[in-house]
């Protein structure tokens, strides 16, 4: 693979993520119903796009290929998980509360250093992701400036009773 001076503009972002799902009400109820995310756009019955903010999507659901199947398989090539940022850390502390309340499973919690995070599966297995991001500033860093992230296990005790 060749090499380049490229890069990408400091201000470019991933828009969006297309999902095959076997159940689009499910999937919305999931997304929209217990994530928050708000339904922008609806193709008949077999796709829908959602967003925050009233951005045209931030993730699209679909069954054009997937409709009634079962989830991929966990050890295989795809897509690790969908990651959901925050603004803030009051925010993903409520989301959590939200998920605590419904008594959907966490598949993991983690203090990366640079950020915080909740993991858990959609209702097809997919993974997602809910984090926010320490200001840059607190970033843990080597000696020369590179960042240095970690996986360490993240105390919810501050999670439970915001």
């Amino acid at each position: 693979m060749a090499t380049s001076d490229y890069r990408l503009p400091p201000r470019a972002r991933i828009g969006h993520v297309h999902l095959k799902v076997a159940d689009l009400e499910r999937s919305l109820e999931f997304y929209c119903g217990l994530l928050g995310f708000e339904e922008t756009s609806r193709y008949g019955t077999q796709a829908a796009f959602i967003s925050a903010g009233g951005y045209h999507h931030h993730i699209g659901l679909n069954t054009w290929h997937s409709l009634g199947e079962g989830p991929a398989p966990r050890r295989g090539v795809g897509l690790y998980h969908t990651a959901i940022l925050y603004p803030e850390r009051d925010d993903l502390i409520r989301a959590f509360q939200r998920l605590v309340r419904a008594e959907y499973p966490l598949t993991g919690a983690a203090d990366h250093g640079v950020s915080e995070a909740i993991y858990l599966d959609d209702p097809d297995g997919n993974g997602v992701e809910l984090y926010w991001d320490r200001p840059q500033p607190e970033w843990p860093r080597s000696a020369d400036g590179r960042i240095e992230m970690y996986t360490r296990p993240l105390d919810l005790s501050d999670y439970s009773g915001a």
